[in-house]
């Protein structure tokens, strides 16, 4: 993919573009049903967006995802994040 994209991605939404392919390739084969790897998941692109997450939040993404089969990416995440809401 072209360098400018991911620089004009980062200038953007602020975070690095190295970070989130870094945490992509690591969740390869990673059980996204399993409720501590969604957390560890949520804790992870929060830090990387700088928007804290509160426990509440956490709780209701996760429940959103493993309890009722919401496909999961970093959209889906970012979204909830953002918007406070499911």
């Amino acid at each position: 993919m072209d360098s400018n994209f991911f620089k004009n991605m980062e200038k953007k939404t602020g975070v690095n573009m190295g970070d989130v392919l870094n945490l992509a390739n690591s969740l390869q084969g990673a059980n996204l049903r399993d409720e501590t790897t969604i957390r560890n998941l949520i804790k992870q692109v929060s830090k990387m967006a700088n928007k804290p997450v509160n426990q509440e939040m956490e709780d209701k993404i996760v429940q959103s995802i493993v309890a009722d089969g919401k496909q999961i990416d970093f959209g889906t995440i970012a979204n909830m994040i953002n918007n406070k809401k499911l």
